[in-house]
C-alpha cells in the first residue's frame, strides 16, 4: 500500500529542485536555442532537461510507475501508476523573462488522480495535495473561496494560441466573464491558475485546448481544496478532454450553465 502523504512530500522536493534548476538556467538563458513544436508552441532545452531530471527522480521514488510527459523524453507506461508531468508550464513566460512559470506533477492510479504538486518558481510557492489529505501551500492548509456572486468574483483563463476552431464560442464565454465578474486574469500557466483557485486567489478558471500535463496536478489540488472541476458539459473528462472549468462550490452552477449555453 503506497503512503500518498510521504510520496507527495518527496514529490514536492523533486519539483522544488527542478524549479531551482530552471531559475538558475534563466539567468543566462539563450533564446536562440528555443524551438517550435507547432504554431506558437515553444520548447527550450530547459524544458527537456527538467523533464529528464524529474523522470529520473520519480522513477527512483516509484520504480513500477510510468509517465505521461509533455516533452516525450520517455514512453514508459505503468500498468497501474503513471506520473503526468509538465516540466515547465509557462514556457513562453520563461523565455520572455516573465516570472510566472511552474513545475506540474500528478500521479494517477489507473484512471484516478491521487497526488498533485505544482511548484511556482518565481514566488517559491509549492501547492500540493494527496488523496483524502486536503490541499496545502508551503505547509499550510488551503481552501477554495466562498464567493457566490459572479460580480464579486475574480476569474482566470488562458487564450487559445494553437487551435482557433472554437474561437468564436470561446469569445462568447469570455465576453460573459468580462461583463459579469470583478475581473479576468491570464497568467500564462494553467497549473498556476488552478492552484490559485485552490487557495482562493481566483474564484474560478476556464480554458480550452489544454493537455493532461497542463491540468492534472492543479485540478486535483482544486478538488482536495474543496472546489469542483468539470469539462464544459459538466462531466469528468477534464484531464484528457481538452476543456476545463474549476471553481469554488458556489460558482459551479453558473459556470457550467454558461459553458453549456455558449460553448457547446
Amino acid at each position: 500500500m503506497i503512503e500518498y502523504k510521504q510520496l507527495c512530500i518527496a514529490t514536492c522536493q523533486i519539483a522544488r529542485e527542478s524549479g531551482r534548476f530552471m531559475a538558475e538556467e534563466r539567468k543566462n538563458f539563450d533564446a536562440s536555442m528555443v524551438e517550435h513544436k507547432g504554431l506558437h508552441d515553444l520548447v527550450s532545452y530547459v524544458d527537456r532537461a527538467s523533464e529528464v531530471r524529474i523522470i529520473a527522480a520519480l522513477q527512483d521514488l516509484l520504480p513500477e510507475s510510468g509517465f505521461i510527459a509533455e516533452e516525450g523524453t520517455t514512453t514508459k507506461r505503468g500498468e497501474r501508476y503513471n506520473w503526468v508531468i509538465d516540466p515547465l508550464d509557462g514556457t513562453t513566460n520563461f523565455i520572455q523573462g516573465i516570472p510566472i512559470y511552474s513545475v506540474s506533477i500528478a500521479l494517477m492510479d489507473a484512471d484516478e488522480l491521487v497526488l498533485g504538486v505544482v511548484y511556482e518558481v518565481g514566488q517559491d510557492e509549492c501547492f500540493y495535495a494527496w488523496k483524502d489529505g486536503g490541499a496545502h501551500l508551503n505547509g499550510k492548509s488551503i481552501h477554495t473561496s466562498t464567493t457566490s456572486d459572479t460580480h464579486h468574483a475574480l476569474m482566470a483563463t488562458g487564450f487559445p494560441y494553437t487551435n482557433f476552431k472554437n474561437l468564436d464560442k470561446y469569445m462568447q464565454y469570455l465576453s460573459w466573464a468580462m461583463t459579469s465578474t470583478r475581473g479576468l486574469r491570464r497568467l500564462g500557466s494553467a497549473a498556476v491558475d488552478l492552484s490559485y483557485v485552490a487557495c482562493g486567489r481566483f474564484d474560478a478558471f476556464f480554458e480550452t485546448d489544454l493537455k493532461a500535463w497542463d491540468v492534472a496536478a492543479g485540478a486535483f489540488i482544486v478538488k482536495e481544496a474543496g472546489g469542483n472541476v468539470f469539462d464544459f458539459g459538466g462531466g469528468s473528462d477534464f484531464i484528457f478532454g481538452g476543456q476545463i472549468i474549476a471553481s469554488n462550490q458556489s460558482l459551479t452552477t453558473i459556470m457550467l450553465e454558461k459553458a453549456k449555453e455558449l460553448m457547446q
